[in-house]
């Protein structure tokens, strides 16, 4: 690799480290391990680094790279039970919550189109600017803002649907609406 290209590896690295990390945070839930995940993808990605014509696709790339390494890291893992003498206190915060609440935001994201949902991951998990997310999907700021409106609209709809029918199951009801038809709870 040229000279040239290293330093401009280097820059990269420097100002983009903070997003990328928070970004291997958002694949990873232990902090070492994000970093261990972010220095990993960032060595694979060094090597390639003069053929990525285009650096303003880097992110992208890296990110690729990221979740690639993820999924073999996933794969290579060893699955092994520790047996021990006492059970952990039922106090001891698990983090139930905050996973439930992942689950149901990856479950109620699956309602949208993929270019809504694009959108709305870029913009506010990845926290990328209107321009920013219009550069990426290559598409106007116009349509990225019209776009995240319609699919913020869809999400409160499906929460505010699913909301309803979590109380009518807390009620008791056998009926429940579901997209403006009446369905049966089986």
């Amino acid at each position: 690799m040229a000279h040239g290209e290293v330093l401009g590896f280097e820059e990269y690295v420097r100002t983009r480290q903070d997003a990328l990390l928070r970004s291997a945070r958002r694949l990873v839930p232990d902090p070492t391990d994000a970093q261990d995940l972010l220095q990993t993808a960032l060595v694979r990605t060094y090597g390639r680094w003069d053929g990525i014509a285009d650096k303003s696709l880097a992110d992208a790339y890296l990110r690729r790279v990221m979740i690639n390494t993820r999924t073999e890291w996933w794969r290579a893992r060893k699955l092994e039970e520790v047996p021990t003498e006492q059970l952990p206190d039922a106090s001891v915060e698990d983090g139930s919550d905050q996973r439930a609440d992942r689950a149901l935001l990856m479950d109620i994201l699956k309602v949208l189109a993929p270019k809504q949902r694009s959108v709305v991951v870029l913009r506010h998990w990845e926290q990328m600017s209107t321009e920013e997310t219009a550069a990426a999907l290559g598409m106007s700021a116009g349509t990225v803002k019209s776009t995240l409106h319609r699919a913020l609209a869809r999400l409160r709809q499906e929460l505010e649907s699913r909301d309803l029918d979590m109380r009518a199951l807390e009620r008791g009801d056998h009926t429940m609406r579901y997209e403006g038809r009446e369905r049966c709870a089986a």
